[in-house]
């Protein structure tokens, strides 16, 4: 099933920048690995030489901002996609991972895709540049990135009917489960849990490593037995003592394909912790409300009975979700629905122009005041160059003030400006569109989380009560655009 991960890659100590990049990208274009280099898309960049443009990026970057951050510069990040053995081709892995790329970066960095078939489970490595293309700033590591990235690949499977592991979970049935009952899991089934997620998506056990630690688990095997040691745990559990699928040799097994974990096992395990932290609210909120599957389009794709009694309990599951989603909102009718929706569009819509508004302008400002301020620098040298009759000579000693006082004019030609405001003028409305674009951005992500939300939950209603579907299927995709250039 279709498991990613995401990392930043630092400079570190002892390194140079372009040796940093060179060696991962030279690492996953192999082309042992990549069918010689058949299995190789870029964006943004070529990638035959994506090393030297991504280099050139960062110094283009640093020249624009004066910025700098030394060894701990984040320069590209890596995002690891796997993919169930035998479910799908190098091809459509390789672009399906393009479309996963292009989607979390939105288009605004340079990245290449290598697909891996070397082992037995296809999967992409993609890298890309933290440096956006225009070079005038970076990629900002946002909060649960991670999870961004999961749930982007997830709908792209979804999409092109590949399996994949779902947050939301099926009814407890198996002896596991039915074991746990509704106890609080223990520090051990959090670790079963850990290990199952992260297992998929790493090579070999010193990526496992890498991995588990990346997840806030502490590791150490300074003694006799290796250990994990969970956030907020007080000792930590020796890796032996998880018996099964979960030791040492059986990971080691797992990693090389030598023992097979059936993926409803490893669900049934996964899904019962899980459903038992929520229920002991170790995740905190609630979850949120997710889209109700078509399972018949579902079936005519080719998923087997298995997957079918798994949907019909999720929809289940999210149908109860949405009725206790209206229920909190006051919301008691369908049409109430519909009018909350376009309201909370409308909110959200209004509020994103304001704010791009107010960016525009205030990049404009600071544009101003540069060229504002280069224009008085050079202007007793463009003085006296007018005064020495245009003199070749004088052109020559000053070019460098000559040149930049006719492209500030320019620029002031450009706006129409007949009067240069004041520094102070413009100092002032910055501010003043600032505290604004502040103000606004204090309820964006409420807005936009309350917006899809809506969304959601109307697309829910209308299937529930049997509502058009192409109706539904314009809406939906209207409200997907909306966001997305909203995102951009």
């Amino acid at each position: 099933m279709a498991t990613t991960w995401l990392k930043s890659l630092h400079i570190g100590m002892k390194r140079a920048r372009s040796t940093v990049i060179s060696d991962i990208i030279d690492y996953v274009k192999n082309p042992h690995k990549t069918d010689n280099g058949k299995l190789i898309t870029s964006y943004g960049c070529n990638s035959q030489t994506a090393d030297d443009e991504f280099i050139l990026a960062k110094r283009e970057y640093e020249f624009i901002t004066g910025r700098d951050q030394g060894r701990r510069d984040v320069i590209a990040y890596h995002i690891r996609q796997s993919f169930k053995p035998g479910e799908i081709d190098a091809e459509t892995a390789n672009r399906i991972g393009y479309e996963l790329a292009m989607s979390f970066t939105k288009g605004n960095h340079a990245f290449i895709v290598a697909t891996h078939i070397d082992r037995k489970h296809i999967h992409n490595h993609i890298i890309f540049n933290s440096t956006a293309l225009p070079c005038d700033r970076k990629f900002k590591d946002f909060k649960r990135s991670g999870k961004a990235v999961r749930r982007i690949s997830d709908l792209l499977c979804l999409e092109n009917g590949l399996s994949v592991i779902e947050n939301p979970q099926p009814s407890k049935g198996s002896n596991y489960a039915k074991w746990l009952g509704n106890k609080e899991p223990t520090w051990q089934d959090k670790l079963r849990l850990k290990i199952d997620e992260v297992l998929p998506s790493c090579s070999t056990f010193d990526d496992f490593v890498a991995s588990m630690i990346a997840a806030g688990y502490i590791y150490s095997d300074k003694r006799k037995h290796k250990t994990f040691l969970a956030p907020g745990q007080k000792q930590p559990t020796r890796i032996d003592t998880l018996k099964g699928d979960h030791t040492e040799a059986a990971i080691r097994e797992r990693l090389a394909g030598t023992r097979v974990v059936s993926s409803s096992s490893a669900a049934r395990q996964s899904d019962a912790v899980v459903d038992a932290i929520a229920e002991s609210g170790t995740f905190g909120n609630q979850p949120r409300v997710s889209l109700l599957i078509d399972i018949q389009a579902k079936i005519r794709e080719g998923k087997g009975a298995g997957y079918e009694r798994w949907a019909r309990i999720f929809n289940l599951k999210e149908a109860a979700r949405t009725l206790l989603f209206l229920q909190d909102n006051g919301i008691d009718s369908y049409d109430d629905l519909v009018k909350k929706a376009a309201a909370a569009s409308a909110d959200f819509d209004g509020r994103m122009t304001k704010i791009k508004a107010a960016e525009k302008r205030m990049a404009e400002i600071s544009e101003l005041q540069k060229y504002i301020g280069t224009y008085g620098k050079t202007r007793e040298t463009f003085a006296k160059y007018k005064a020495s009759g245009w003199n070749p000579d004088f052109y020559e000693e000053h070019r460098a003030d000559i040149t930049l006082h006719r492209a500030a004019k320019k620029h002031f030609d450009t706006l129409k400006i007949k009067k240069l405001p004041t520094i102070a003028s413009l100092k002032q409305e910055y501010a003043a569109l600032a505290a604004e674009k502040k103000k606004l951005y204090s309820g964006y992500h409420e807005a936009k989380d309350n917006m899809r939300q809506l969304i959601v939950a109307k697309g829910n209603a209308e299937r529930i009560l049997g509502i058009g579907k192409d109706e539904q299927d314009r809406e939906r995709s209207r409200a997907q655009e909306r966001s997305r250039a909203h995102d951009r």
